[in-house]
């Protein structure tokens, strides 16, 4: 059995962010599987999926290993094709990726006790973000 949900946040750019983790815990919730796993998905090459610890230190820690990984005011090739500045948040989303599964197991997602599911816009410009979730279990 499956129960899916889309969800749409509108994120400020190049670090705008969200906690999902209470949007997916609901889900599951609603789901009502004890056994089981959801995967999350940002469909989008310009933003992530990922966890943290929510708290404004490791969010800054975050974006400061981001801006020295895949600077913005790099030279991308990407940028030469499309003309569009958001090199580096392509690259930034492929480093992080854009999907996450997390077990669920007696109804509960199985997250470590400081970590929670953040939805990130990487691109340089304001995005409004489509999150699917999916949850498969018994």
């Amino acid at each position: 059995m499956a129960t899916s949900r889309r969800w749409t946040f509108t994120l400020a750019e190049e670090f705008g962010h969200r906690n999902i983790t209470p949007d997916v815990e609901a889900l599951v919730t609603e789901a009502g599987f004890q056994t089981g796993v959801v995967t999350v998905h940002l469909p989008g090459s310009t933003g992530a999926v990922t966890t943290i610890e929510y708290e404004p230190g490791a969010l800054e820690d975050l974006r400061r290993a981001l801006d020295q990984i895949a600077p913005a005011d790099e030279n991308y090739e990407h940028n030469k094709a499309w003309h569009d500045g958001n090199g580096f948040s392509h690259v930034r989303s492929a480093l992080l990726k854009t999907s996450i599964s997390v077990p669920v197991i007696d109804g509960k997602l199985q997250l470590g006790t400081w970590q929670e599911i953040l939805l990130l816009n990487l691109d340089n410009r304001k995005r409004t973000r489509d999150v699917v979730a999916v949850v498969v279990g018994t």
